[in-house]
């Protein structure tokens, strides 16, 4: 039903080993997190009492659902984007295009193939939710809620993420722009709930994370899940996904194939260009003598005017840092999502502005005395939304030469790996700059205000640096290790959200349970060390180093000790210090071995999540090691 797109997927998937691997790391990362939050509360006090027990239930159940859908939708959002992405750079969805397949086979049936890994997580998730009504606190209605409400979202994420890929033409743009604007969709949602209490339910019908607390509260079935906006947020959740994806389908083949393949006069890539060629222009009109009609029309039928050779411009000495400054080396829309970022960037700042003037920035926002500030969960969400965007970025620069076929000429040339590797970092950077420059700004914003001490801010930027440097060369790291664009980018930003994310949700099973720390070590300690062993596999897998083995498993530790500094307000110079040391090693572990050779891999893509497999008895392509001057002719 849903054609030869879908079929051939749901044909391949089972045959990936990747696919069970990444089922039961998820389902035993649930269970583990399941089994760290008993450990610390039994340690704290016992559960025999049906109170505490109902009260563990609920708590844990409150955890885990919104980290379901947290992870379910960013995985459905960036691998649909990435995957159609993925089809354009090879040039095969151009051939699909070509084919009898229509626009619901194609868009459709890239959809429904991107939702098979999500609803396959979902699914085998459902039995370990369903334990948490037998310890109380928890019936079996809020648990169909919340998977009902996880479900829409998903859907909504697939969808968004399938026809934004389908609309532009770079895989960077693809996935910023649909992870922009999911997150529009819940900046809507809370400026809506910010208007006054009459409004909750339309917030709720618009935002996902709003629908799934309000999902968690209903008791009293369908009902309920009306009463309380989560229903109205799956029934508007549909019809939107239905809605992007009829819009997909009717736009298919006039968004494709893209202005970049066809066949048109040659566009400036600068400002110089553009400003010569408009001067060369008015010289020619003003010289230029009458015409006739008859050689108007001639004229007209040559072409643009723009078909003219140019003079050479002139290359820096690092020809890859000058084609990432000196021209749309990402696409021009990449100014589109520099705005809807700028815009993001003045919902938070704005109500960053607001606790401030109310004098509720320092409010302890915890349940414990000494949490965190107020302020800092805006200040936080922007800046990771920003080290997402960054990263991303940082990895399709390198999966998109790849993927275009440059990557190997780069190989062929007499460009030195140092040259590469400093040109992309400096490049991205720059490229990125008002991803990185804004939420510095709102620190700097804080420092002033008084909010932060002029120490703490110096602290915070130099931090935020290091983290920034972090995240783009593991950009590069995984788009030079990893063959398949798609597993490159899920594994960058999976590290990343593992890092950002993961080890905020121990901290704060610890800061909830508030157990003695001794009794809550021991569990912490497993989950870290489970967390540095899956990061040295994204890391480490293909080239493993002692250096990248000692990152491994010392970051979580080092953020997980940065974490506790902050949340227990001492001298803000131990956070500081820890991100800079950790990050900074992990940093140069990733980019020494990368200056000292150019180690490519360059291992052939059969399309199938299957890697330089072997046909026939013979290996397809080896891996390409050695010095760039070795590899010349």
């Amino acid at each position: 039903m849903l054609g030869p797109v879908f079929n051939r997927e749901a044909s391949v998937v089972p045959k990936r080993p990747a696919t069970y691997l990444s089922r039961g790391i998820y389902l035993m990362t649930l269970f583990l997190l399941l089994c760290t939050g008993y450990l610390v509360l039994d340690g704290s006090r016992s559960l025999v009492a049906n109170s505490d027990t109902a009260k563990f239930g609920g708590w844990m159940f409150r955890l885990l659902a919104p980290l379901q859908l947290v992870i379910l939708s960013a995985l459905a959002a960036v691998g649909s984007a990435s995957s159609v992405a993925q089809e354009k750079d090879r040039r095969t969805l151009i051939l699909m295009l070509m084919t009898r397949l229509s626009g619901f086979e194609i868009v459709g049936g890239k959809a429904a193939a991107t939702l098979l890994s999500p609803l396959t997580l979902l699914v085998i998730s459902l039995p370990l939710f369903l334990t948490l009504p037998l310890m109380g606190g928890v019936s079996p209605n809020q648990v169909f809620a919340v998977y009902a409400v996880t479900t829409v979202s998903v859907f909504v994420a697939a969808a968004m993420g399938t026809v934004v890929a389908l609309w532009r033409e770079k895989t960077f743009q693809s996935i910023a722009l649909t992870v922009l604007a999911l997150l529009l969709l819940v900046a809507g949602g809370e400026i809506v709930a910010g208007i006054g209490p009459q409004f909750d339910k339309l917030a709720t019908a618009i935002s996902p994370p709003r629908a799934l607390i309000a999902a968690t509260n209903s008791h009293a079935g369908i009902a309920s899940l009306m009463q309380t906006g989560a229903g109205w947020f799956v029934i508007f959740g549909t019809l939107m996904s239905v809605a992007i994806v009829a819009m997909g389908v009717a736009k298919v083949r006039v968004w494709n194939p893209s202005r970049e393949v066809r066949l048109k006069a040659p566009e400036p890539e600068t400002s110089e260009d553009y400003l010569r060629d408009r001067s060369a222009d008015a010289d020619s009109l003003s010289t230029a003598q009458p015409l006739s009609s008859t050689d108007q029309t001639a004229k007209a039928s040559e072409g643009p005017t723009s078909w003219k050779v140019r003079q050479p411009r002139h290359v820096w000495d690092n020809p890859i840092l000058w084609r990432e400054v000196r021209t749309w080396a990402y696409g021009r829309k990449i100014l589109l999502i520099r705005a809807v970022f700028v815009l993001i960037f003045a919902i938070i700042a704005t109500a960053v502005w607001y606790q401030v003037q109310s004098g509720v920035a320092m409010e302890p926002s915890g349940r414990i005395g000494r949490a965190f500030p107020a302020v800092t969960i805006p200040v936080a969400a922007l800046g990771v939304i920003s080290l997402v965007l960054v990263n991303a970025l940082a990895v399709t620069s390198i999966t998109g030469e790849r993927d275009g076929l440059a990557l190997d000429l780069l190989l062929v040339t007499d460009l030195r790996p140092r040259e590469f590797i400093f040109g992309k970092l400096l490049g991205v950077m720059y490229a990125a700059k008002e991803l990185i420059l804004l939420p510095l700004g709102l620190i700097v914003y804080l420092g002033f205000a008084g909010v932060m001490t002029m120490e703490n801010m110096r602290y915070a930027i130099l931090a935020g640096l290091g983290l920034y440097l972090f995240v783009t060369m593991l950009g590069v790291h995984s788009g030079l290790n990893y063959v398949s664009g798609r597993t490159a980018t899920l594994a960058s930003l999976g590290t990343v959200f593992f890092l950002c994310v993961g080890i905020a949700i121990c901290m704060t099973i610890m800061v909830s349970f508030r157990g003695a720390f001794q009794l809550q070590l021991a569990p912490f300690l497993v989950m870290i060390l489970g967390g540095g062993a899956a990061l040295f596999a994204a890391l480490g897998w293909r080239n493993p180093s002692s250096a990248i083995f000692t990152a491994s498993f010392a970051l979580p530790l080092i953020t997980f000790y940065a974490i506790t500094q902050f949340l227990l307000q001492t001298d803000h110079l131990y956070v500081a210090a820890a991100l800079l040391v950790g990050y900074g090693f992990t940093t140069a572990a990733m980019m020494i071995p990368t200056l000292s050779e150019f180690d490519v891999s360059l291992e052939v893509d059969r399309g199938d999540g299957v890697s330089g497999a072997t046909q026939g008895g013979a290996p397809k392509a080896t891996p390409a090691t050695g010095p760039v001057s070795e590899r010349t002719a």
